[in-house]
């Protein structure tokens, strides 16, 4: 069967391996002659999965202490609502960065519980840049973001120096690249793009959030009550959690978040190099904001659209179709699409 490069926004590729240990562990897990899908989530060999996939989630992004892990249903979803319950304060008020649909949402979510102060917008320009030169306002209890846009192609190349406790929705970009986890609260991420299959969602709390004046948060919602609990207070998304156990075990195999960001950065220099090389296309993100996970384009010359499509699908390229309020196309280069599709897709681009 001939090789599928994968470009898909999320869910997006995952490594070969992993995929297939994972598809051995559904018809017999851990030697049990049972499915991973039918075990109890709270015998001794699922707990091991769940204590290693915190472990190597604090190993690779270098957690430190003072911080609590764990998996919760819900997607970034639900992370837009309880990180609002679980971060406003006496303040009753939150700042927001909105760099796109997500952060758009993520808003939405946070008037909820109080009130919120958009502090920078690049809405108006269609999210093609990140904003900068904003003010932090100190009277609000937290300052969010979204660190990466998966549908617009941008990118935070660094991290807001806050004055005030700080939040990120990490869905897009989190295990790509070194963090430094001491300068955030609160860090939410979606399963679905660099570290496993849809149903998980990682949080990273500082303890010091749990210690604070909140307002009632309803059980579900309470991030405490799943890191008390470990990840179980109520049955978790076990092929999900475990799925992104074995492919966190992949990263720290081949040297871990520094390594795996070289490769990413080599990826994106070879596709942005075609972009800005090739005059039949062009990017659509502001260059010192493009992100090195979703690389956004279009066609000069829109009458080369049907050959271009013809051409990518032939070289069996899947899922580089722009979203659509941006249109053209969106190269999604997570953490396991390799160096080789990347360089399959620049050659279409180049006999176009």
């Amino acid at each position: 069967m001939a090789k599928v490069h994968n470009y898909s926004a999320g869910p997006c590729i995952l490594p070969q391996e992993v995929i297939k240990e994972a598809a051995e562990a559904v018809l017999n897990f851990d030697g049990l002659d049972l499915s991973l899908l039918e075990i109890s989530h709270r015998s001794a060999n699922f707990v091991s999965v769940v204590d290693e996939a915190t472990t190597l989630v604090k190993e690779l992004l270098e957690v430190p202490e003072g911080y609590s892990v764990c998996f919760i249903q819900g997607g970034a979803s639900l992370g837009f609502l309880m990180s609002a319950y679980n971060m406003i304060g006496d303040n009753k008020k939150s700042a927001y960065i909105n760099t796109g649909t997500w952060s758009d949402k993520a808003i939405k979510e946070a008037h909820f519980v109080g009130d919120v102060e958009v502090i920078a917008s690049s809405k108006e320009e269609n999210f093609n840049h990140i904003p900068k030169g904003y003010t932090i306002p100190t009277d609000a209890d937290y300052l969010h973001y979204t660190s990466n846009n998966t549908i617009f192609g941008t990118q935070f190349k660094e991290i807001p120096n806050s004055p005030i406790p700080l939040v990120c929705d990490m869905s897009s970009d989190i295990f790509s690249k070194k963090i430094d986890i001491s300068k955030f609260d609160l860090i939410y991420a979606g399963a679905q793009k660099n570290m496993g299959p849809a149903g998980a969602t990682l949080y990273i709390v500082k303890d010091e959030v749990f210690k604070r004046n909140r307002i009632k948060i309803p059980t579900m919602l309470n991030i405490e009550t799943h890191v008390k609990k470990e990840s179980m207070f109520n049955t978790p998304p076990v092929f999900s959690i475990y799925v992104s156990m074995l492919n966190l075990r992949h990263l720290k195999s081949i040297g871990g978040v520094e390594a795996q960001q070289k490769i990413n950065e080599e990826k994106a220099a070879l596709l942005y190099a075609e972009i800005d090389r090739n005059p039949l296309f062009k990017g659509v993100a502001a260059t010192e904001d493009r992100s090195t996970m979703n690389v956004t384009f279009v066609l000069t010359d829109e009458s080369k659209q049907a050959k271009f499509d013809e051409m990518w699908k032939a070289a069996n390229i899947s899922g580089i179709k722009g979203h659509r309020s941006v249109g053209g196309y969106r190269a999604s280069m997570y953490n396991a699409l390799p160096v080789s599709s990347v360089q399959v897709l620049v050659d279409v681009m180049k006999a176009l």
